[in-house]
Formats: C-alpha cells, sequence, structure tokens
C-alpha cells in the first residue's frame, strides 16, 4: 500500500512501512524508462515520502499535541495554597490609636476538591489528545490521496503528451506524403495545404499540453511545500491493475478507517467532557487554618474555617445537558459520514470496473483494428484507392481510441486510489521486485 500509516514515537508520529506502505504501489510501479538521468524523473514514492515530511497541514498537529501537553500539566494541577496575612483593630480612633490593640492573624488555605474533579480534567486533556493523533491520522491519509490522484492525473498528461508529440510525427509524415504526391501530380494543392494546417494545429495542441503539464507539475509540487518543480517527468505504469476485494469487504473496511475512527475519539471526548460536567456540580469545600496574635495581651490562638458552597448542584446542570447534546450529536454525524462514505465507495468500487473492463477492450480489440486499418488506409492512399479524408479520418480515429485508453486508465486508477483512501488498505497484494519494473505500452 503505498500511504504510510503514522506510528506514534514520542511526540511525533513517522512514517511506518507495514500500514499504508503498498496502499497504491499497486500499479504505478516503478517504470525502466529511456528518460535521460539528467531529467530527474520522481516516482510516486518519492511524492509521497516528501509530503509526509515536509506538507506543513501535517506539522501543524505537532504544535496541536504539544499545546495539549502544557494543558494536561495544568489540569493535574491540585488547588493552590493560599497564605494570608490580616490586621484588625490598627490605625483607629480613640484606643484602638497606633496598633497596641492590634489582632495578626497568618493564615493557610485551600480548596478540597470532590467528585474527582482533577481525574476528570486530565481525562478531557487525555481524551482531546487521542482526538488530534485520530485527526492527524486521518488528515494524512487524505494528503496521502491527494498526493496519489494528483500524481495519477499528471502521469495521464505525461501519457497524452507523448501521444500529442506522436500525432505530430503522424502529421509531419502526412504532409511529407501529400507534397511527394502533388509533386507528382496525383494530389490537389489544396490537400498539401490541409496538411500543412493539420500539422500546425497539432502543434498548438502539443504546445497547450505541454504548458498543462507543466502547471500540474507545479501544483504536484506544491503538496510538499515547493515552489518550483525539480523533476522532469514521472515514473509510472497507467495500465496495471490488480483484482479488487468485493464492495462488503472493502466497505467494511472503510467503516474501520481513520476517517471513520475519529468520530469514536471524539465521542471518548465527549464522554470525558460529561464527566467533567457533572464533576463540577459537586460542591468543594474550601478550609482555612490559621494563627491570631492579640498584640494587647500579648497571647495567641488557633483559627479554623471551613465553606461549603450551597445548591450548586443545580447550577451546572446547564453544563451538562450541553456537553451530552455535544456526544449525542457525534453518532449522527458519524451515521452521516457513513451514508457518504458508502456512496462514494459504491459509485468508485464500480468505475474503477467499468474503466479496467474499457482498457482491456481497447487494448485487444479497437486499438488493433484501427492500428490495421491505418496501415491499410495509407496505402490506399498512396496507391490512390483512398482519398486524403479517409486517410486523415482513420488517422484521427486511432489518436482518438489511445487518448480514450489513457483516459479510462487514469479513471480507473484515480477511483483506485480514492478507494484506497477510504479503506486504508491496499487492493493489491503480493508484489514483487521484477513487476516494479516492468513497463506497459499502449
Amino acid at each position: 500500500m503505498l500511504f504510510c500509516k503514522p506510528m506514534e514515537t514520542g511526540r511525533r508520529l513517522q512514517p511506518r512501512q507495514s500500514y499504508f506502505q503498498i496502499l497504491f504501489l499497486f500499479t504505478l510501479v516503478f517504470n525502466v524508462t529511456t528518460t535521460h538521468a539528467e531529467e530527474r524523473p520522481i516516482s510516486l514514492a518519492d511524492a509521497l515520502s516528501r509530503t509526509m515530511a515536509q506538507n506543513p497541514s501535517l506539522q501543524v498537529f505537532d504544535f496541536r499535541l504539544q499545546g495539549l501537553e502544557g494543558r494536561r500539566l495544568s489540569a493535574d494541577q491540585a488547588p493552590a495554597y493560599v497564605a494570608g496575612l490580616e490586621v484588625e483593630n490598627v490605625l483607629g480612633s480613640g484606643d484602638l490609636r497606633g496598633a497596641d490593640r492590634a489582632e495578626y492573624t497568618l493564615s493557610l488555605s485551600s480548596v478540597i476538591e470532590l467528585g474527582s474533579k482533577r481525574q476528570a480534567r486530565t481525562g478531557v486533556v487525555n481524551s482531546r489528545y487521542d482526538l488530534v493523533k485520530a485527526e492527524r491520522e486521518a488528515k494524512t491519509l487524505e494528503l496521502l490521496g491527494e498526493v496519489t490522484q494528483r500524481y495519477v492525473a499528471t502521469l495521464a498528461l505525461q501519457k497524452k503528451l507523448d501521444l500529442s508529440a506522436q500525432a505530430m510525427a503522424l502529421s509531419e509524415t502526412t504532409l511529407n506524403t501529400v507534397t511527394q504526391r502533388a509533386k507528382q501530380g496525383a494530389a490537389p494543392e489544396a490537400e498539401v495545404l490541409r496538411a500543412k494546417a493539420a500539422l500546425a494545429q497539432s502543434q498548438l495542441a502539443h504546445d497547450a499540453l505541454q504548458t498543462e503539464y507543466e502547471k500540474r507539475k507545479v501544483a504536484l509540487a506544491s503538496l510538499w511545500g515547493e515552489t518550483r518543480v525539480d523533476f522532469q517527468r514521472l515514473q509510472g505504469d497507467l495500465f496495471r491493475f490488480e483484482p479488487s476485494e468485493r464492495f462488503e469487504v472493502l466497505y467494511q473496511q472503510a467503516r474501520e478507517s481513520p476517517m471513520i475512527r475519529v468520530y469514536a475519539s471524539e465521542r471518548r471526548m465527549r464522554e470525558a467532557e460529561i464527566r467533567l460536567a457533572r464533576s463540577q456540580s459537586e460542591s468543594d469545600i474550601r478550609w482555612q487554618l490559621g494563627a491570631r496574635r492579640f498584640e494587647e495581651s500579648g497571647e495567641a490562638a488557633l483559627v479554623a474555617g471551613i465553606s461549603v458552597p450551597l445548591f450548586s448542584g443545580s447550577r451546572n446542570r446547564g453544563e451538562v445537558q450541553s456537553a451530552m447534546a455535544a456526544r449525542n450529536e457525534v453518532e449522527y454525524r458519524q451515521q452521516s459520514a457513513l451514508l457518504k462514505l458508502h456512496s462514494l465507495l459504491f459509485e468508485a468500487f464500480h468505475t474503477r470496473q467499468q474503466n479496467i473492463d474499457a482498457v482491456e477492450r481497447l487494448r485487444s480489440t479497437v486499438l488493433p483494428d484501427l492500428t490495421k486499418a491505418l496501415e491499410l488506409t495509407q496505402k490506399a492512399y498512396e496507391r490512390g484507392r483512398y482519398s486524403y479524408v479517409e486517410w486523415t479520418a482513420a488517422q484521427r480515429e486511432l489518436l482518438s481510441a489511445r487518448e480514450a485508453l489513457v483516459e479510462a486508465a487514469a479513471t480507473a486508477l484515480l477511483n483506485q486510489a480514492l478507494i484506497e483512501q477510504l479503506t486504508a488498505q491496499s487492493m493489491t497484494q503480493g508484489q514483487t521486485a521484477s513487476a516494479l519494473n516492468q513497463t506497459q505500452d499502449y
């Protein structure tokens, strides 16, 4: 699996090879191409590792966790001790002039928390910590899915760019053939002009694709925080597909994915908030202990006291009700997410299979037939049996079928990436090193 599961090591979650590592290497296998070394091709694995290491949206979670660690320290603190000094009967009038009859009280006070408030506070912080980790795992899965989909889309455009180069070469060959026939008087000058126009149009189309390709590469590099592209081409095979599990199995996997587990973490956090709200309903006992000195007699005495709020339980019912409502809300948001998940997974599953079937049919029947038809049409044109229009129509049909093949393959892989993102599971099993070096032709 191409994605990597974040694994907790201290404060950070690091990629681990086991959980997501095979997630999409399924088909975008590393391709041995004829690309020169100086072109610096990039693989999907490279794009994923760069994104995991450099994407700012993942780094945010580290600071959130650090902040919660600070809150945990604060929540685990017992009530503070308060030292006090009180002076009475001083600087008055009459017999109370000066400080001869003053009373000095030195005291120490604090609060005895009831209702396990300290445990409730730390429980809320701990559950929020777990929720942030679950959110980071879900975000990581989402981000890796986005990287994969952009990679597939860019790789498909790269294939179309190669097709466009082939189309230009074909248009140039056509122009040469038509020009030669015109010199021999076998073709009118109008066909030469049409061939020149067709070549110019194919060059314009190629330039447009080249511009779009460069924009796609920049968009891909932005996922790992780069504003410039340091690679020329992408490695990968658009035409390798693996059998998938049944839809029911995939849906069960999706129900247990990080995107759904987030709701379980949130529910635990809401339960902790309910416990905290209920603990606040318990009255705390404030105590005070001190010593009092009577300046007039030089005697001292011990003073002590306690205070308890009255009817405090009813004052916190609103907070308890609010916390329970938030807890109940999570359940229904999860149900809504599961319904949406089922719909997305169902559509992706069937769209993928439909396009895989289209790829197989195009490669086994349509493309061979159209290739043979073009060869026959060209020979017939050179012999004067077919017109220029028929020859160029055969060319367009073949090029259109090749583009349809790329579109179908890319659509299948995009939906496969979505399935693996939703399920957090690889659809491929047991790929070998030799398979990683296979090159597929159109």
